[in-house]
């Protein structure tokens, strides 16, 4: 897991001063997220409900080439799910540090724009709740060991569209977990995140 965060960050980096002399901007966002969890158990899929939280941070959004910019961020993002498995009814409320790592096609006026995006993404846990069976909410625990409920690690692609008015955007995305967040211990449990985002980034000239 070190490894592929330490690659990954080290390629964002590079991209980053590659891009040191173009005209790179921040931005600020902050928006809703509606994620569900595939979960398969012993071979069976299991009905998972969704689950709402939030999602801030800030990105860059920093000119490639043409109409592509390269958009990386790193972001807070509440994810979850509810679901039942044998006579359980377990609900989990993961929080992440998310880095995305985003190429953007932007067409349209300085006024309205319109945008398609796609990339890759990292995540760590790091806070949350679970609730079993309507009780009371507990720390969820990560990990990769008995008493654990997900692992840390969480990795996948993100893809979308977005409607920009002057400087701001509004975006719709959907998030796809590639990961399995299931603890090593559950050696018959698969668990991957799945999340529909929209937000709201307000972008200012950085240099």
């Amino acid at each position: 897991m070190t490894t592929y965060l330490k690659s990954f960050l080290v390629i964002v980096l590079i991209l980053i001063s590659g891009a040191s002399q173009s005209q790179i901007r921040s931005g600020q966002t902050i928006g809703m997220n509606l994620s569900n969890m595939s979960v398969n158990a012993s071979g069976n899929i299991v009905d998972a409900e969704n689950s709402t939280g939030i999602n801030f941070g800030g990105v860059l959004d920093i000119p490639v080439i043409g109409h592509f910019t390269f958009r990386p961020g790193i972001l807070f993002s509440g994810k979850g799910s509810m679901y039942k498995t044998d006579s359980t009814d377990i609900s989990l409320s993961p929080v992440y540090i998310e880095v995305p790592a985003i190429a953007v096609y932007t067409f349209g006026s300085h006024i309205f724009k319109l945008s398609l995006f796609a990339g890759p993404y990292i995540a760590f846990g790091f806070g949350g709740t679970m609730i079993e069976n309507g009780g009371a909410a507990n720390t969820l625990n990560y990990g990769s060991g008995e008493e654990d409920n997900i692992r840390h690690f969480d990795a996948g692609v993100n893809f979308g569209a977005g409607i920009g008015i002057k400087d701001f955007m509004i975006s719709f995305q959907y998030g796809l977990g590639l990961a399995d967040i299931s603890p090593s211990s559950a050696a018959d449990t698969e668990i991957k995140n799945k999340v529909v985002g929209i937000s709201v980034t307000s972008f200012f000239e950085s240099k």
